[in-house]
């Protein structure tokens, strides 16, 4: 064997003193000598599968076994590891970093010790190195073959395909199924084949460095990621497995996590021969008991769980290594046991400081022989990718390969690395925690700790070039500066396990755990194109992405409930899907033309064509010109709608079928508003393109392109015109139905939604809090349900012929007040502000204009509502209504299920605003999605997001990918400023939404992409004036 040439230590590469102890010492202590005397060869199996042997005085602790290892792979990061082996009962233990390796392994010769992640950290990005993060891909591989790591077979594919490309590059069919059939990373592997090799196809142009990244990404929304289950039984008997990981002790039922307790909930850990036993902290609202035990199969089964507890415990919420207790003068009662080495935060802390080199190292199952630096890959823009370090050395030095040491060994040998060289160089000595309370039996009292928000890490992501949109490389950076990929692409009707509920909670988002960006994002953007042009084409691909996913409400996840269940007849289907499949079909296929286009722009792809195709305007006329094909399924909608509404109504089943299916994330709107996609999308073509035409000059090569596409899109929608507003007032109607309780007839022909809204009626009372609701012939007003439904009970009925409106301010001393004088009732109501009492006048006095004009009075809304012939005096006295009255009709109660809380009439209010159908329809033209970046008003870092603006509503994804928002924000009621010098933002397109203590800050790419937010956000946050509004819609023809 060659000669070993001396490397840093880790202790070395820490800054350590040469004589630095071991951290746990107490002050004034000298650290003990290495022990000297006879050698033991270990046999370490490292996560590659190869096996490597280190010579360590037997006499030795634990830790310097560990960071020969560290040593040997030159790893920064080695605190997420451990070594592992069985026991002399063959209990499959950690080695004690403190006890000599002779007292726990027995028989040294006889024993594979593995070298293995220990400690799974909750975010994939806080591990900085990417030898870090090839380790932890390993581990996930071994972990997917053993079945450790359970998931879908959606996810298993997804996962596998990560591995693939970061073993063999590129797809290529052929090459992959024979690799497959080479290599079985999962069990039952050959079923999951063709998603593996369809996955594979999606990662074209990812580094080995990016797929591990991915990988993880994946990986750690499975909820057994990192999990490894101890099997034990709860105080009936029951049999369970538990667990632990980086927020707390889990509980498993089989493969199914059912309980969880959060360290901050735990207050002491401990165990009495078999049992383990966890005291919980006193909650009034818990139903848990104080302490909770379970039985395990031994002592040293127990035993063993409650260390590893302990080490997590301090491992991720201590700040330092804890303190050792003194020793006992007499005797010693309960485990001596504690967590040695660094925490969480103090392995951060030093990344962050940069304290340490870049390594260089090889993957020994990669194929890919060019490995490129990750500082010269391309990205998509605004994204953040993994480093790839630009040279390749092996994490095994097996067959003559040399190291990254420049050492070397004989073929066929295995390297021996001694620990004597390792001396004196041990991990520095490290601040110690106060000391925490120890309790007898191995009981370990878990400290109250508080909160703190960790500082952002820079990023060191060096430049990078564009290259080819990639699903799964649009990245974020979190609080500790690394990157977060978004969510990999997944079939319409499958997605990942997710292992925790979104840290959004909608409508009021909080900022815990949210992955953050830094200032590289703008360095990014500079290298970019900064044609107008080109960001007009980019939010045609951005909503485009966003439209497709919406038809995929329909033709998958609707589709594939309706196939599960008997409640929808054929007719019905066979109008609904056949006429939605080809659109999907088509739009695939004009997203990826659209894509390949941006990419050729950007110059992520044949660069040196980059001058022909800096343009949309062809390829938006050659797909509207296809969508002509289309129209005669677009002509197709409004009868599908028709006929949904109408079967609904004479279905209870397929009722409730709807509404359930309504309760899914993935339908995030109404139903019946996905059967309008179509043809809004029609809208969004002829805006997008008469920006187009309005920014090129009549000589620019796009410009006949982008004007004959106009002129094709505009005789489009002139031919839809009128099926559009039909099928927008028939939806909204139907839509209000499912709001209201003690109604059946809302939906006649000739009947028009105007505007809906908050106002307060003056009663007997004073002013109550009523719901009002505009049509072309007679305004309702409401009260808020008190039943689970959440809808609105119906109070009385308007009809507007013969009606008077006046203002009255000044007779009933009620601000912004409106007297409504019937044929046979009269009521007084109050608006919330000047602003909307104006809006309620100007649609009241249009709607009776209206009604005026028709041919007489219209007939009953409801049949079953009494007269009301109070004069307009006796309106402050004799108005006796109140929530009490909903008891009063039971009829419409009994047919109504639990109904979404969240619908604009709901936000209306609760924010005591309104909206109007033409604010609808505005709200339908300005649809907007793309990448946006957050941030709160307490929040240091910002957060990278897909976001969707949609009726009214800001939707947040984590990607584009994504099959269902983490979060929504209704905007109505919100204020549209942009931050103020004393807000210390700094940044360029900022723009800030604030409603009442709610403030948000959002930036955008460019200023283009600035413009159009704060444009569709306003149309969403100030309504213009009716009148101004008209000539906006008729001037756009629509």
């Amino acid at each position: 064997m060659g000669e070993i040439e001396q490397k840093p230590t880790p202790g070395s590469r820490l800054g350590a003193p040469e004589n630095s102890g071991i951290s746990t010492l107490e002050r004034g202590q000298k650290p003990p000598p290495t022990p000297s005397g006879k050698l033991v060869s270990i046999k370490i199996q490292m996560l590659d599968d190869t096996q490597e042997a280190f010579e360590v005085p037997q006499r030795a602790p634990g830790k310097v076994l560990l960071d020969a290892v560290c040593n040997h792979l030159n790893l920064v990061e080695g605190d997420y590891f451990g070594l592992e082996f069985p026991d002399h009962k063959k209990i499959t233990v950690w080695l004690d970093l403190l006890k000599p390796i002779v007292k726990q392994i027995r028989r040294p010769k006889h024993v594979v010790v593995k070298f293995v992640v220990k400690f799974f950290p909750p975010d994939h990005t806080q591990l900085q190195e990417e030898l870090t993060r090839y380790l932890f891909a390993l581990q996930v591989k071994q972990d997917l073959a053993h079945g450790r790591l359970t998931c879908n077979d959606t996810s298993a594919a997804l996962l596998i395909s990560h591995i693939v490309q970061s073993e063999i590059g590129d797809f290529d069919e052929a090459l992959d199924r024979e690799h497959l059939a080479k290599n079985k990373y999962i069990p039952q592997q050959d079923a999951l084949e063709d998603k593996i090799v369809e996955f594979h196809h999606n990662h074209i142009g990812q580094t080995p460095a990016e797929s591990d990244f991915q990988l993880l990404e994946v990986a750690r929304r499975l909820e057994m990621y990192g999990i490894r289950l101890h099997p034990a039984k709860d105080r009936e008997g029951t049999k369970i497995n538990l667990a632990v990981a980086n927020t707390g002790i889990l509980v498993f039922q089989g493969f199914t996590k059912i309980n969880a307790f959060n360290w901050a909930k735990v207050r002491k850990l401990s165990f009495k021969r078999k049992r383990f036993l966890i005291k919980l902290r006193p909650d009034v609202n818990s139903s848990y008991q104080d302490t909770l035990e379970f039985l395990m199969a031994s002592r040293d089964f127990c035993k063993s769980f409650w260390k590893i507890c302990v080490e997590h415990h301090a491992f991720f919420r201590l700040f330092e290594e804890p303190k050792p207790k003194p020793k006992p003068v007499l005797f010693s009662r309960g485990s001596s046991f504690r967590f040695s080495g660094r925490t969480q935060k103090q392995v951060l802390d030093y990344v962050k400081e940069g304290g340490h080199k870049k390594v260089q190292f090889e993957r020994k199952h990669s194929k890919i022989h060019s490995i490129r630096s990750l500082a010269m890959q391309p990205t998509e823009p605004n994204s953040e990718v993994p480093k790839q370090s630009p040279k390749s050395a092996s994490l095994t030095f097996g067959e003559g390969t040399p190291s990254p040491g420049g050492q070397s060994c004989q073929q066929g040998k295995e390297l021996k690395v001694s620990a004597e060289e390792l001396g004196s160089h041990q991990s520095p000595a490290l601040k110690k925690s106060p000391p925490g309370n120890t309790l007898a039996d191995g009981a370990t009292l878990v400290p109250q700790e508080e909160e703190e928000e960790e500082e952002g890490v820079k990023d060191r992501v060096q430049p990078s070039k564009p290259q080819p949109p990639q699903p799964s490389t649009e990245l974020s950076i979190n609080s500790q500066g690394g990157a977060v990929p978004a969510t990999v692409i997944l079939s319409p009707n499958l997605s990942p396990d997710t292992k925790q509920a979104s840290p959004l909670i909608s409508p009021l988002l909080n900022d815990q755990a949210c992955p953050r960006t830094d200032d590289e994002e703008e360095g990014r953007r500079k290298r970019f194109p900064t044609d107008k042009a080109y960001y007009i084409a980019k939010e045609v691909s951005t909503t485009e992405r966003t439209y497709l996913k919406d038809l995929e409400v329909i033709t998958s996840w609707f589709q594939s409930t309706v196939s599960k269940e008997d409640s929808m007849p054929e007719t019905l289907k066979s109008l609904i899907f056949p006429n939605f499949e080809p659109l999907h079909k088509f739009h695939t296929n004009f997203l990826k033309e659209i894509e390949q286009r941006l990419a050729l722009w950007e110059g992520r792809s044949n660069a040196h064509l980059r001058g022909d195709y800096q343009r949309i305007g062809d390829v938006m006329l050659n797909n509207i010109q296809g969508m002509k094909h289309l129209a005669k399924h677009l002509w197709k909608h409004s009868e599908a709608l028709e006929a949904l509404e109408n079967t609904i109504k004479a279905s209870r089943r397929l009722e409730h079928f709807c509404r359930d299916f309504e309760q899914q994330k993935v339908c995030y709107l109404p139903l019946n508003t996905f059967l309008l996609r179509p043809l809004h999308r029609l809208m969004h073509y002829k805006q997008v393109l008469e920006r187009l035409c309005k920014h090129h000059s009549p000589s620019h090569a796009d410009f006949r392109d982008c004007r004959a596409a106009l002129a094709e899109i505009t005789e489009m929608v002139a031919q839809l015109h009128g099926t559009m507003i039909k099928m927008e007032n028939c939806q909204k109607l139907h839509e209000l139905k499912k709001d209201l309780i003690g109604i059946d007839n809302l939906v006649t022909p000739g009947r028009e939604f105007i505007r809906l809204g908050s106002l307060s009626k003056l009663s007997g009372k004073g002013l109550q809090q009523r719901m009002f609701f505009l049509f072309n012939d007679v305004l309702l007003y409401t009260s808020r349900g008190l039943t689970a439904s959440n809808q609105f009970k119906v109070h009385g009925q308007l009809p507007l012929y013969g009606m008077t409106i006046q203002e009255s301010e000044d007779e009933w001393g009620v601000p912004h007040c409106l007297t409504l004088r019937g044929q046979r009732q009269s009521i007084v109501v109050a608006a919330s502000s000047r602003a909307e009492m104006e809006k309620w006048l100007e649609d009241i006095q249009m709607a009776i204009d209206l009604a005026e004009k028709s041919s007489g009075p219209s007939a009953e809304v409801l049949a079953s509502s009494p007269p009301d012939n109070k004069s307009p005096d006796e309106v402050a006295t004799a108005d006796q209504e109140s929530e009490d009255d909903l008891s009063a009709s039971r009829t419409s109660l009994e047919r109504q299920t639990p109904h979404r809380g969240n619908t604009m009439v709901h936000v209306c209010w609760h924010r005591s605003t309104s909206v109007s159908m033409v604010d609808f329809s505005i709200a339908v033209e300005n649809q907007l999605s793309g990448n946006l970046l957050r941030k709160f008003k307490n929040s240091n870092g910002w957060q990278k997001l897909w976001v969707v603006f949609t009726n009214f509503c800001l939707f947040f994804y984590k990607s584009h990918q994504d099959n269902h928002p983490l979060a929504s924000l209704p905007l109505l009621g919100y204020s549209l400023t942009i931050p103020s010098e004393a807000e210390n933002i700094h940044k360029d397109y900022v723009f800030k939404l604030h409603f009442k203590s709610h403030v948000y800050y959002f930036r955008a790419e460019s200023e283009y992409t600035f413009e159009r937010w704060m444009e569709v956000i306003r149309s969403a946050t100030s309504s213009a004036s009716r009148t101004h509004v008209l000539s906006h819609k008729e001037s756009h023809g629509y």
